[in-house]
């Protein structure tokens, strides 16, 4: 059964989560779409509607850069690559991740929380 997740902490955690998929290599929006979706063993499922607004900010901060292939079958489709500004963001987001995950732990485990 799927778990809830809030939609504030997909939100949250979908830039630095396609900003690291794009270290891979290109890719084009319906693969990082499956890609989420396998990198989360399919807890994450993402709608276009969500991933193709996301990719345009930030193509648009300049993190990723998008460059159009035309498919065997002769279809256009668009590619997004990673950035050099970008790769220094994914830097930044994960430190930052990293961060706030090891703070959840310990306040997880009930340590460090005082009063007064």
């Amino acid at each position: 059964m799927k778990k809830k997740i809030y939609k504030e902490l997909v939100a949250a955690s979908s830039r630095p989560l396609v900003l690291s998929i794009l270290v891979g290599g290109d890719e084009y929006g319906y693969e990082i779409l499956k890609h989420v979706k396998r990198l989360s063993n399919g807890e994450l499922e993402w709608a276009g509607g969500m991933l193709y607004p996301l990719l345009h900010r930030l193509e648009r901060d300049g993190f990723i850069e998008g460059y159009w292939e035309v498919t065997e079958e002769e279809r256009p489709r668009k590619y997004y690559r990673l950035t050099a500004r970008g790769r220094r963001q994914m830097a930044t987001d994960r430190e930052s991740w990293r961060v706030v995950h090891a703070t959840l732990e310990v306040s997880w485990r009930g340590g460090g929380v005082s009063a007064g």
